[in-house]
């Protein structure tokens, strides 16, 4: 299968690229600087440059294709750029603009599949119930685009292809800024995390995330959540943090703490125990950490371990 790419030097492109290599896919690859398109040729992609808002650039781009897959974001630098609403802008425009332009010009080029990104945590506090797919979304201010993006792939889906909504749980890996900035929050004594210790947080690591980019290219038209086996509450989240660097467990963020975060910090703070049972039935993807107990402690070892 021929794939095209967006995304592909991001956390989860430059882990999925070389996988899709593997399977025995010829892959382009989006990169936006020289070494980025270094790394993706070495990866055994056809680097290419492209922008995503213009139309008949990203039509010609996508000849011959059989495949899209749309990872395309482009996020905030910082945990507390995070809580400034225009910090996401470029976000939405990546996700409401970019997202329909490739879907246009996929079905133009008679592409086959469309695989695009989305956001898991945005479902609604639902306590300790289990989540899947039926579930309604409830994002906030910040992230209302994922709307866009999805709508975008089941109208892809509706013109006859195999339209494919991912919807990532919470990311963690050794090279994301987020687990650094969780392990010195910790470090100070605090949770990384807001909300209640009880409440339930899903997680999905950025080699597992990879992983199930490819193995949906077999799936069915649809949403997949793509999450851990075991959501932990939060409790058990930071004391595995804290473990793992060697400190106490720390306290629970105080409840005006999470309210100073406006519309981020309420839905930071939902017990959302999301379930991955669909993507699981429909594909052979499982991920290879069952929950973070695992996964957050070899990634911080990582992570030191670079830094060493």
């Amino acid at each position: 299968m021929r794939i095209f790419i967006t995304g592909a030097s991001g956390v989860i492109g430059r882990r999925a690229v070389p996988l899709l290599v593997d399977a025995g896919h010829r892959v382009t690859a989006v990169g936006r600087s020289p070494e980025k398109l270094a790394a993706l040729g070495k990866a055994g992609a056809e680097p290419v440059t492209l922008d995503l808002f213009e139309a008949l650039g990203v039509r010609h781009a996508l000849e011959g294709h059989d495949a899209v897959v749309n990872l395309a974001t482009h996020m905030p630098s910082s945990i507390a750029r995070m809580m400034l609403p225009w910090s996401w802008r470029e976000n939405d425009h990546v996700r409401r603009e970019g997202s329909a332009i490739l879907v246009d010009a996929a079905i133009d080029a008679g592409v086959t599949w469309f695989v695009q990104e989305s956001f898991a945590p945005a479902y609604p506090d639902r306590g300790d119930a289990w989540i899947d797919e039926t579930t309604p979304l409830a994002p906030v201010r910040y992230n209302r685009s994922i709307f866009d993006a999805e709508a975008s792939a089941a109208r892809f889906a509706a013109g006859g292809g195999v339209g494919v909504i991912l919807r990532f749980a919470a990311f963690y890996g050794p090279d994301a800024f987020t687990l650094r900035e969780a392990a010195d929050m910790v470090r100070r004594g605090w949770s990384p995390l807001p909300g209640s210790p009880d409440a339930f947080v899903s997680s999905i690591s950025h080699d597992d995330a990879a992983s199930a980019v490819v193995a949906v290219l077999d799936a069915p038209s649809g949403i997949y959540n793509v999450s851990d086996d075991e959501p932990v509450t939060r409790q058990v989240y930071a004391a595995v943090i804290a473990d793992a660097i060697g400190v106490p467990a720390p306290r629970p963020l105080p409840g005006w703490a999470t309210r100073l975060m406006g519309s981020i910090g309420e839905l930071g703070s939902r017990s959302e125990r999301i379930c991955n049972h669909k993507l699981r039935t429909a594909t052979k993807w499982w991920p290879r950490f069952r929950s973070v107990r695992e996964g957050l402690t070899a990634a911080l070892k990582a992570t030191y371990d670079q830094a060493a």
